[in-house]
């Protein structure tokens, strides 16, 4: 883990040598001799070596780029100290440790600098599950169930006695590598925020179980490696398109769930949460990082979480640990393919127990409101049919289990996932919920264990 690992250009990050050197010697003087300029590939990696049948030009911002023979851009030139800083200074008037003048965003081992491979397009490779790109329905799938918004607030029980993780005299950034370096890996974190929470403890445990390995939080350095090996820095830099900036987003989402019957959607109601959900992170916390940014004009550029890729394979097997407030996805073999953070059931509407299986899976779903069978909401007594939206009561999916009203899906509120309880059910973030429900089928078996 402290030491670059070499590949092709398809693979993970190499550094650059311009001489005519071979590959293997570009590499090896990676520690003793910094090159002064690097070419960074649209991924975000690192070229050891100039490859063949390539030559140079200016993109349109000015920078200058590696073409291949078709004149399409395979990397752009950028100062190597941007990439390779020294190690990092510690300044007595700074509050963090790892930054000097205030800005604990600023330190280049965390976010990629300048215009190295331009704005990340909407459907670019970052975007684990691209929830807003697809218009909702305005009819098809409800689901019908105890709702997991309700009383969001509700109190937890005391959580079963789990393994202490302290992190030591850590910044703020640096706790954003490890969310991103944990939310990549498949072991959710929930909403990236830099906070070291429940959430983030519990991610650290599951990747223990996913890889047999022992993660250390505090080795930061071990943990920036390994990213830029796995899709790039943590942080990188968006360009907000004119149809982020357009939406279309909702003007406010009401309360009452007659209200809400009466809307044609529940989608976004701003570039803030849409973005915020799209790149897994807390709204809050994007704004934080994006101080004075006017996120509503196109051609801003701001700085956004990189989650990388979403998981693949086949679940067949789910456990949704009551205790633990989470979930666990494993495939025929007996391997843990992803774990989720999640809320789950109260003690008033509990979850159920034992084990049952999936139905269906919905992806932007309606929700039915039955006065009847789920609770009384307001003053409204009747039937009623509230459209779909990421702002819905289910989230972006539904997961539909064989005990009636329960099921597995999504959130209007990702940040408190895993610190509040649901009424039965299972509630994820959008995100994760969707990741999820790519990877099941109808049959897959759902544990409730306490």
């Amino acid at each position: 883990m402290n030491r670059f690992l070499k590949s092709t250009l398809h693979g993970a990050i190499i550094v650059v040598g311009f001489a005519a050197a071979a590959p293997d010697a570009g590499a090896q003087q990676f520690y003793n001799r910094r090159p002064s300029v690097v070419f960074v590939t649209p991924e975000g990696e690192i070229l050891d070596y100039v490859p063949a049948g390539t030559g140079y030009a200016r993109d349109r911002r000015g920078n200058r780029v590696l073409v291949d023979p078709y004149g399409n851009i395979i990397a752009t030139e950028a100062r190597a100290r941007n990439y390779f800083p020294r190690p990092p200074v510690r300044e007595a008037e700074s509050n963090d440790p790892y930054y000097g003048n205030g800005d604990v965003y600023g330190d280049t081992r965390y976010a990629e600098r300048g215009a190295v491979t331009g704005s990340i397009p909407r459907d670019a490779s970052i975007d684990r599950q691209p929830l807003d790109d697809q218009p909702y329905p305005q009819s098809g799938d409800y689901a019908s169930i105890e709702p997991d918004q309700q009383n969001p607030e509700i109190t937890q029980p005391k959580p079963q006695a789990e393994p202490v993780i302290t992190l030591k005299n850590k910044s703020k950034s640096e706790i954003v590598a490890l969310q991103v370096f944990l939310d990549r890996a498949g072991v959710s974190p929930g909403a990236i925020d830099g906070h070291m929470g429940s959430n983030v403890t519990k991610a650290i445990y599951a990747y223990q179980e996913m890889t047999g390995e022992t993660l250390d939080p505090n080795n930061t350095d071990a943990i920036l490696e390994q990213l830029r090996m796995s899709g790039g820095l943590p942080l990188v830099s968006y360009t907000i398109t004119q149809s982020d900036a357009a939406g279309p987003y909702v003007a406010e989402i009401p309360e009452d769930y007659a209200h809400k019957a009466a809307l044609s959607s529940l989608g976004f109601t701003s570039t803030t949460e849409a973005l915020a959900e799209r790149f897994h992170m807390d709204e809050g916390f994007l704004k934080e990082i994006n101080p004075g940014a006017d996120f509503t004009l196109p051609g801003t550029i701001i700085k956004v979480v990189n989650p990388g890729e979403a998981k693949t394979g086949a679940v067949t097997r789910i456990i949704a640990d009551k205790g633990k407030k989470q979930v666990f996805a494993y495939d025929a073999s007996g391997g843990l393919i992803a774990a989720y953070p999640a809320s789950i059931g109260s003690t008033d509407t509990p979850s159920p127990s034992g084990t049952v299986t999936v139905e269906r899976v919905a992806f932007n779903p309606g929700y039915t409101y039955n006065p009847k069978i789920n609770f009384q909401q307001g003053a409204n007594d009747k039937i009623l049919n509230i459209p779909p939206g990421p702002n819905g009561p289910v989230g972006t999916v539904w997961m539909a289990l064989s005990k009636p009203t329960y099921g597995i899906h999504g959130t209007p509120e990702p940040s408190k996932i895993g610190r509040t309880q649901s009424h039965g059910c299972i509630r994820l973030t959008n995100w994760d919920a969707t990741e999820l429900a790519k990877m099941v089928k109808p049959g897959v078996t759902v544990e409730f264990v306490d």
